[in-house]
């Protein structure tokens, strides 16, 4: 401690504090010394004393040293000098064996490092590579899942997928699961059930979304009296899991063949096949998420001892299909092809406006931007300066509709006909073998447990039809028929919607002429936007302020 009248503080410490220092001192320098010798540092090299003045021929000793000093740097840089013209040779060597080498020779060995580049590097994520694997999967399995999305169920049909199941060797069965019943009213569920159950054995579902890893063994559930009321449709709840088990293990036991029964789980991207699997087995067997695209090959999980589902990648959607389509059911938008901003517009035509405002709590907008802006601001979605991030706001929009959040429903066709590639005796072959009486109850019981959203709560949306998919890359069209390039954008136009065609050229002038108006801004600086103020009868009767044609007239 500092006394008042000396200029400096004492340095003075106490023993023990003196003792404890020293202490950790010495701790600290046996630490350097163990790590050395385990290093193999040897100790630090002893200062040569030198020749004592008093011994016999100093100088001639000291004279003897330096000559043998010298002799020593000599020999070194001899050495070194011999290197470099060993390395200068081979390197001469080299050139002139390159230089003498044939051209067909080097030709042959271009060829063979490209080769091998091809088959060391196998991109997951190409079309070609996909459309194998989903071949596989369809080749390996004996019954084929098809996952729809209950919002859409017509849409996320495939009919070429079908129609090479129902084409290839092997009698294999086609089974239709109506997943995410959780997001449609339940008259709508019921009416597709019965539409569907005209072509293939429907199965209807609700995945569980908050499945736990293997390593964590799944909580045990509290029993719940009969009479009490439990919501469990949200969150970790799954309804339909015990149901398809049963009907997968009781047409496994009809079965002669003594193997496991195989069954491929195949459909578009985020329609729930991963999650419908992790669902059966309890754990999280497979990697699930909002992102489209996560499966890239084909996985075996094993469900029971007769049982083994099998996960695919999403089938890879034709580009001739319409631009809803195609946003819903492609990875345009994750590839980079399409961007997020005209997948929302897309998606904004197919639907009513005014259950899109009641939906998002959105006041009345002209286009597509009009509407990101709004919801940017309503989310707080902000940028520096306020400015309101649209390109955020159409991603967290296109979310909701693509993952297990948003309620939209289609109405089901008036007219019900048999698609080209079925047939009376084939609908009959894929109801044989199932149990159709057990189906049908488990079904009843899924849709008593669910909580399902109002018929007014849920956004009508237009379906465009099933879907066109690509089962082999050969299929692939070069060039999108009818496509026209406006001012840097791709405009799908058909000969019959011209109507469509003008309505839509009219929206991008719109939000373009919006854009430079409001997110025009000079490099450096901020720039406020103008509010329209709304003076109205009453605001002009109460103002307050002094009204100089009183005076001075």
């Amino acid at each position: 401690m500092k006394r008042p009248k000396l200029r400096k503080a004492s340095k003075r410490l106490s023993c023990a504090k003196r003792y404890k220092i020293q202490k950790k001192v010495r701790e600290h320098n046996k630490k350097l010394r163990k790590e050395a010798k385990k290093k193999g540092v040897s100790k630090r090299v002893k200062k040569d004393p030198g020749v004592p003045s008093s011994a016999p021929f100093k100088e001639e000793v000291l004279r003897e040293a330096e000559q043998r000093r010298l002799q020593i740097e000599e020999e070194k840089e001899k050495k070194r000098q011999a290197k470099k013209e060993e390395r200068a040779q081979k390197r001469k060597k080299e050139v002139a064996s390159k230089e003498t080498e044939p051209e067909a020779k080097k030709a042959r060995q271009d060829e063979n490092k490209k080769h091998s580049e091809k088959r060391t590097a196998p991109d997951k994520s190409s079309k070609r590579f996909l459309c194998s694997e989903l071949n596989k999967v369809i080749d390996a399995s004996d019954v084929v899942i098809e996952v729809l999305d209950a919002r859409d169920p017509l849409g996320y049909r495939c009919p070429q997928l079908e129609e090479a199941v129902l084409q290839r060797d092997g009698n294999k069965k086609l089974l239709l699961v109506l997943n995410k019943i959780d997001l449609v009213p339940k008259e709508n569920v019921e009416k597709w059930i019965r539409c569907l159950q005209r072509e293939f054995p429907v199965v209807a579902f609700k995945a569980s979304v908050q499945i736990q890893d293997k390593t964590v063994q799944a909580k045990k559930r509290r029993i719940v009296a009969s009479n009490e009321v439990l919501d469990r449709s949200r969150g970790a709840a799954c309804f339909g899991n015990t149901g398809l088990t049963e009907l997968l293990m009781s047409f496994a036991a009809k079965r002669q063949n003594e193997a496991s029964l195989r069954v491929g789980v195949v459909g578009f991207p985020n329609v729930g096949k991963s999650s419908l699997i992790n669902s059966m087995k309890g754990i999280l067997a497979c990697n699930a998420g909002v992102k489209r695209g996560i499966t890239k090959c084909m996985q075996e999980v094993h469900i029971s001892k007769t049982v083994k589902l099998i996960d695919s990648p999403g089938v890879v959607a034709s580009p001739s299909n319409p631009p809803a389509s195609l946003v819903l059911r492609s990875l345009q938008v994750e590839e980079g092809q399409e961007s997020v901003l005209e997948a929302v517009r897309t998606l904004l035509k197919q639907c009513d406006k005014a259950q899109i405002m009641l939906q998002y709590n959105v006041p009345d907008f002209r286009n597509s931007l009009e509407f990101l802006t709004m919801f940017a601001k309503k989310r707080g979605f902000l940028q520096k300066g306020g400015v309101p991030n649209t390109e955020q706001a159409a991603v967290t929009f296109l979310a909701d509709w693509t993952g297990a959040k948003l309620s939209y429903h289609c109405k089901i066709p008036e007219k019900h006909s048999l698609p080209a590639y079925l047939s009376d005796i084939t609908v009959a072959e894929m109801q044989k073998g199932w149990d159709l009486n057990n189906l049908t109850t488990g079904n009843e019981e899924t849709l008593k447990g669910v909580k399902f959203p109002n018929l007014a709560s849920s956004i009508n949306f237009i379906s465009k039809g099933p879907t066109v998919g690509l089962l082999s890359v050969g299929d692939i069209p070069e060039e999108r028929p009818g496509a026209v390039t406006t001012e840097g954008k791709e405009v799908c136009v058909n000969e019959n919607d011209e109507s469509e065609q003008n309505e839509e050229a009219k929206e991008i002038e719109e939000e373009q002429k919006t854009k430079a108006s409001s997110l025009t801004k000079k490099p450096g600086r901020v720039q406020f936007q103008t509010i329209p103020v709304d003076i109205s009868f009453s605001t002009a009767a109460t103002d307050d302020a002094y009204d100089f044609n009183t005076d001075f007239k």
